[in-house]
């Protein structure tokens, strides 16, 4: 980034236009913490964190936001929304004890004719005594032109003459949105930058909205053609599509505009994404640019295999820069290199034999779950390891486990015992119970002894899901009080059980 870099400001309104996300409303507590790390942490330039006159809730965050920012030193960066009602909305700002309005007024002829059915020299008065009556109040001013990019479409001569009108007048920034998410990138660099190359002495801000997935896109051509400021938010939240998402659009701006810079941490998006995540109830898609679980996750394993042959497949998206690191999904697209770096991450090492035999396993597991983590190896590894030394003389061929409500669980079993098959049927207090009386009807037929069952522990990953695998480690008593354990590794339990029992079966 060159030293001469032009600046541009980041004004964060996830705590105004993300909470319109539908079904999201941020307690006080919330809104203060989100504030202070925006702030603090992401270090952005400015947070938008309400709507004035909403509630006595949204009275109370607001309070507690200035109150902290006031002892902190950065009131000046906190904003809120505001409208033209004469000294209504500034009474508020006053009792809430904020210093920086967002004025909403009309940027298209259109909104208003029809909502305000105003004429513009009407409203163009209104707006300039608010403007005053703020000043007077010690309040700064920003103004938003609410649905400008339909103004610049159809009503061009109004959107202009409104301009003129506020290069008179004592405003900070004037705030260009793209209320409905309507415009494509070509529009954003047409429509921005003849208005800067108009007004080159006033400061513009564009606020971009997501409707059609161009959010990040408008953001970057807005910024080229000479926006000084962008509004986004964490994880893209905001009504309808939402707005345009903080991590993408920084990753986007610090990696093809070199001519431009923000003073966001990127190491910190991560983080704060995960917060906002947890507080809004709104989950992060997988796949979401920066933020998502999976985007630094290579599955295939020929990625990985590049990775490791002169990082073929890196990007200047590395993990690292947001606080992340690289990982490799194990599944039944794995190849040898994902399960090597793995391993390598668990400080695990496999002779080549293991190797095959684990990358295997993987693959067959792979089949029937989507996903084996990182954690389930060592589980699946002593698995490997474990059938290794076991020669195979019994083969639970088949099973019907069935369990159902006020009825005692049942289980068929067909197994073979040096090739020989057997079946028989039984019930018992749980679906595992009632396989081990199965079991030992085809034992005592033979005149076979089973060993006694000691111990029974169900272990799965730290943070496992409903998938994930389960391992069942059982400990087997023998007629001379000799020990011995033997492991079943499946996602489901019972049936890692029942995979425990046939090495011991076949052990004895």
């Amino acid at each position: 980034m060159s030293p001469s870099a032009r600046a541009i400001e980041i004004m964060d309104t996830t705590l105004r236009d993300g909470e319109q996300t539908s079904g999201v409303s941020f307690s006080p507590p919330e809104k203060l913490t989100i504030a202070q790390l925006l702030l603090t942490e992401l270090n952005v330039d400015r947070i938008e964190i309400a709507s004035a006159r909403v509630s006595e809730g949204e009275l109370a965050a607001v309070k507690a936001i200035t109150k902290w920012a006031a002892g902190a030193g950065l009131l000046d960066r906190i904003e809120v929304l505001t409208f033209v009602d004469d000294d209504v909305s500034i009474g508020w700002m006053k009792q809430a004890g904020a210093k920086v309005m967002n004025l909403l007024t009309k940027g298209s002829l259109n909104h208003l004719t029809h909502q305000l059915k105003k004429k513009p020299e009407q409203h163009f008065a209104e707006v300039a005594a608010v403007i005053a009556l703020g000043r007077k109040k010690g309040l700064e001013s920003n103004v938003y032109l609410e649905d400008w990019s339909n103004g610049m479409r159809h009503s061009r001569d109004y959107v202009f003459a409104y301009l003129d009108f506020l290069s008179s007048q004592p405003v900070r920034r004037i705030m260009l949105p793209d209320t409905l998410g309507i415009l494509i990138p070509s529009e954003v660099a047409s429509f921005v930058g003849e208005i800067v190359a108009r007004y080159p002495s006033l400061h513009f801000d564009f606020h971009a909205h997501n409707d059609y997935d161009l959010g990040t896109a408008n953001v970057l051509e807005g910024v080229k053609a000479g926006a000084q400021g962008i509004h986004l938010t964490v994880n893209g939240m905001g009504e309808r599509a939402g707005n345009a998402p903080l991590a993408s659009a920084i990753a986007v701006l610090n990696d093809f505009l070199p001519q431009v810079k923000t003073r966001v941490n990127e190491a910190s998006l991560y983080r704060v994404s995960k917060l906002v995540e947890t507080f809004s109830g709104v989950r992060i898609p997988g796949n979401k640019p920066v933020v998502g679980e999976n985007v630094f996750t290579q599955t295939a394993g020929i990625h990985a295999d590049g990775d490791k042959k002169n990082k073929l497949y890196f990007s200047d998206l590395m993990p690292e820069r947001f606080g992340r690191t690289r990982k490799y999904a194990l599944g039944k697209t794995s190849g040898k290199a994902n399960i090597e770096n793995n391993l390598a991450q668990l400080g695990i090492q496999l002779s080549e034999g293991d190797l095959k035999l684990v990358t295997n396993r993987i693959i067959e597991l792979g089949d029937r779950k989507e996903v084996v983590t990182q954690a389930d190896l060592p589980y699946i590894i002593s698995d490997i390891l474990d059938s290794k030394a076991i020669h195979e003389r019994v083969r639970i061929e088949n099973y019907v486990l069935t369990h159902s409500k006020n009825l005692r669980p049942s289980v068929t079993v067909k197994l073979s015992i040096d090739g020989e098959i057997f079946e028989e049927h039984a019930q018992g207090d749980g679906q595992y119970d009632a396989f081990m009386n199965a079991l030992r009807k085809v034992y005592k037929k033979q005149k076979l002894e089973l060993p006694v069952l000691a111990d029974y522990s169900v272990r799965i990953p730290p943070g496992g899901k409903t998938d994930a695998l389960c391992e069942t480690v059982i400990t087997w008593t023998v007629s001379n009080g000799r020990e011995f354990k033997t492991r079943g590794l499946d996602s489901d339990q019972t049936v890692s059980a029942i995979k425990a029992t046939q090495k011991m079966l076949n052990l004895i």
